[in-house]
């Protein structure tokens, strides 16, 4: 060793205490980076409004079923919330949510159709006083359907986070139109012919001029048809009627522009049903067309594969009686 040269060191005992505690450390960041990006948050796209935006997603363990949008609309003397998410875990997240911003009561909890991800969490909301609504025929829809509902829920979400979970039935039907009132701030709700299903509910709000469409209008994620595509197709129309400054749909972001929000799902069904009938009349069989049909639109949506050939084996068994 020279005169100049020192002998190496290590980490001083201060450095070591240092490490040691930030990798104690180490699982409770990562608990609060998770509680993070968990939290139910809702955004205030218009005054009064909050919307949460669901995952681009099919039901699973990690999401509980929080994959459609879900509002609040607050008057002055009462609230309203418009779908509650997919299981009871996920209207208990959003009803905690909403007591964030108000404190008002909830006077109604509408339900825009009969789908899982946008009615399981209705038993969040009971006990409070609220009257649940929805479109004329959503209690026979969801009655024909509730066991299977529920068996898949629990099977795809688990039983911890399915705990609660159950179907609510509306207690306010709306056969044509109905306007609700939460203190200077009616909402008129319109039921629907057959569409994306045989109970479609839209709410408008007068105050903001903001148009609820439920699952009616789909951006990002790939239309669902559970319902009818010429009947849907035929209502877009009358639909795009409604003057709004802003949509907000079932599945997608939080506000859009009326009514250009509705043009690519527009041209999405039209493309189905389009190649639909040329496949019928070409005398092809269901299996060519769900291999075949609506290709060209693969990149335009998410969820994509997991649906596209549902919807054309729908398409494909309504427009061959036609």
């Amino acid at each position: 060793m020279t005169q100049n040269s020192q002998p190496p060191t290590g980490p001083s005992r201060k450095d070591f205490l240092r490490g040691a505690a930030l990798i104690a450390l180490l699982p409770l960041l990562r608990r609060a980076a998770r509680a993070e990006e968990t939290q139910f948050g809702i955004t205030e796209v218009a005054p009064g409004i909050y919307v949460h935006v669901g995952k681009y997603a099919l039901v699973n363990g990690e999401n509980h079923g929080d994959i459609s949008n879900a509002c609040c609309v607050i008057g002055s003397s009462a609230a309203a919330v418009i779908d509650t998410g997919g299981s009871y875990e996920v209207g208990k997240a959003f009803l905690d949510a909403i007591r964030k911003v108000t404190d008002k009561p909830i006077r109604y909890v509408i339900n825009t159709h009969m789908h899982p991800d946008h009615v399981l969490g209705n038993a969040a909301f009971e006990g409070l006083g609220a009257e649940f609504v929805g479109h004329h025929k959503l209690p026979a829809a969801l009655a024909a359907r509730a066991e299977s509902y529920l068996r898949n829920a629990r099977e795809r979400i688990g039983d911890k986070a399915f705990a609660g979970t159950k179907i609510v039935m509306p207690t306010k039907l709306v056969t044509d139109t109905l306007e609700l009132d939460l203190g200077s701030r009616p909402l008129t709700l319109a039921a629907r012919p057959t569409a994306h299903t045989d109970n479609d509910l839209t709410i408008f709000d007068t105050a903001t001029e903001t148009f609820f469409l439920g699952d009616l209008l789909f951006s990002v994620h790939i239309p669902t048809l559970d319902g009818s595509i010429v009947g849907w197709l035929k209502l877009i129309p009358e639909l795009m009627k409604q003057r709004a400054k802003r949509a907000i749909p079932g599945h997608g972001p939080k506000s859009m522009p009326w009514p250009d929000a509705i043009l690519p799902e527009q041209h999405y069904l039209e493309t189905i049903a389009r190649e639909v009938r040329a496949m019928i009349k070409d005398g092809k069989t269901l299996e060519e067309a769900v291999a075949k049909v609506g290709q060209s639109e693969r990149g335009n949506w998410k969820l994509f594969d997991e649906h596209n050939g549902m919807n054309v084996t729908a398409a494909f068994t309504e427009l061959e009686w036609e």
